[in-house]
């Protein structure tokens, strides 16, 4: 399964297992581990197995991730939000701001890469010093990359019970993030049925 960068962002706000939602940057201890979890940032301008981080990082990244979950339920309009945060959204005019302003703190520059004998590809060079505004730039970067590509039109929020996640549906009829949360959806459904069937009568399958 390919995996987003600002997907994985959104999604240090989970289910926490026991009917609540835990959030994975909720510590500096958190951060760090998410941080160097993130095989995909790159790692050419952001050494994020090195990367000291602090309260101040942390509390960067929060409102980061407030700006990317508040345009992603803007994107599954007008299906609901993530039930996690829907009732205290960033508004949609003020996350795009910030995640602009956010990317545009590192000056970079594109830079032709051609191996000999291999493909040419490019990769981008830094100006900027601070190991903070390197890794905040370039989720920012990935968030307007995923938000303005395809997989926006595949973005969805898991109706499942219980779940936060936002998902990029896979195939044509994917309607959660995962198969446990399809189990759990349809075990709702069936109890649902069950519960309003009137007595003596079947439930339909």
């Amino acid at each position: 399964m390919e995996r987003w960068l600002p997907l994985e962002l959104a999604s240090t706000v989970r289910h926490d297992g026991d009917g609540g939602v835990a959030d994975d940057l909720a510590t500096v201890q958190g951060t760090t581990h998410w941080i160097q979890q993130q095989a995909d940032l790159p790692t050419t301008h952001v050494p994020a197995a090195e990367l000291t981080v602090d309260e101040e990082l942390r509390l960067r990244l929060i409102e980061l991730r407030q700006a990317v979950r508040a345009l992603f339920a803007q994107a599954v309009s007008p299906a609901p939000p993530s039930p996690a945060d829907a009732h205290r959204l960033m508004p949609a005019d003020r996350a795009m701001t910030h995640l602009n302003t956010v990317a545009a703190r590192e000056p970079v520059a594109p830079q032709l890469d051609w191996p000999t004998g291999g493909v040419p590809g490019t990769r981008l060079l830094s100006a900027e010093s601070d190991p903070y505004v390197r890794l905040l730039a370039a989720l920012a970067r990935s968030a307007i990359d995923f938000l303005s590509g395809p997989q926006r039109e595949q973005l969805r929020s898991c109706t499942a019970p219980r779940c936060v996640r936002y998902f990029v549906k896979s195939h044509g009829r994917q309607e959660w993030c995962k198969p446990s949360c399809g189990n759990r959806a349809r075990a709702a459904r069936h109890y649902s049925r069950r519960r309003t069937a009137p007595e003596g009568g079947s439930v339909p399958s």
